[in-house]
């Protein structure tokens, strides 16, 4: 199976939510087989807009199965339910293919 990226972009209005999340969504990613590759509000625009996030993440699962099971388990909703009240947040998912189909070490892909 193909790797599989979620990328968070959240903008933190009322951070409330925060101590929770931080302390117990860790544990769920990985049991999912995930693992955060960066949970940084180091963010620096290098081109066009930026997204006006307060904190980007950026994990990895070993499959688009697996990311999925994560957002959709039961144990994560509530703290997804307090992130998604307290923010302005988008989650998206990518695998790891390219698009193009000429980068070899990457699966041709749309």
């Amino acid at each position: 199976p193909l790797a599989a990226f979620l990328i968070c972009h959240v903008t933190v209005k009322d951070d409330a939510w925060m101590a929770d999340y931080i302390q117990n969504v860790h544990s769920i990613v990985e049991k999912h087989g995930g693992k955060y590759l960066s949970r940084s509000a180091n963010i620096t625009t290098v081109e066009g807009e930026g997204s006006g996030a307060s904190i980007i993440a950026l994990l990895e699962f070993p499959s688009m199965t697996a990311l999925n099971a994560f957002v959709a388990d039961p144990e994560y909703k509530p703290y997804a339910d307090a992130r998604i009240a307290g923010t302005a947040s988008s989650f998206e998912s990518i695998d790891d293919t390219d698009a193009a189909g000429t980068i070899p070490y990457l699966t041709p892909g749309g």
